[in-house]
């Protein structure tokens, strides 16, 4: 277990040079935007546009913050995404134009190799004392807004905003979480 603190995460140029993301996260450790097997990331999106290409990969979208986007993923019907809707899964290697709603957004992007792994992604509000359960894999716990003290297995800490909970192959367990805030929470299969 290791906690990922926001002033730490990884700024970078998006792949297609349009924008910045914020790298919270990439497996194996180093790797880059072309050969990660997985990797966690928030961005801001300020402008209408094409997202960028990722062979091979799945991805998942949820928006932190803004007034909402419309992603147009080819062979789907538009679909709006606000910071009250549920994640978007959908395939990184087919073309996904995005159309901001009312100004920029922020949002959190978990992508997986589709060739091995597989993954999801929750929206956790926490008010006051509760249990998370875990399953079997890779677990990050971000939380986005607010703060809260975590323990597991005997081990505690606390979050911040924009600090995460990097918890690697875990065995199926519960994170004990105590606070306010808004978390996410995205899970890493073995396919």
């Amino acid at each position: 277990m290791r906690i990922l603190r926001a002033g730490d995460h990884k700024r970078m140029p998006w792949k297609n040079g349009k924008g910045e993301t914020v790298e919270i996260a990439v497996f194996p450790p180093g790797a880059s935007i072309d050969d990660f097997d997985w990797r966690i990331s928030m961005a801001t999106v300020a402008e209408d546009g094409p997202f960028s290409i990722f062979p091979g990969i799945d991805r998942t979208l949820a928006i932190l913050d803004g007034n909402g986007m419309v992603l147009d993923v080819e062979g789907s019907s538009p679909a709006l995404l606000t910071t009250a809707s549920d994640p978007l899964a959908f395939p990184a290697d087919i073309p996904v134009v995005a159309r901001l709603e009312d100004g920029a957004i922020n949002d959190l992007n978990v992508m997986t190799r589709r060739d091995g792994l597989a993954h999801t992604l929750v929206r956790i509000d926490v008010d006051g004392g509760m249990t998370v359960r875990l399953s079997p894999a890779t677990c990050l716990f971000l939380c986005h807004r607010g703060a809260l003290s975590f323990r597991r297995n005997g081990e505690t800490g606390a979050l911040a905003a924009g600090d995460a909970l990097l918890i690697e192959d875990t065995a199926a367990t519960v994170l004990e979480i105590d606070g306010v805030a808004r978390c996410y929470l995205a899970s890493i299969t073995a396919d």
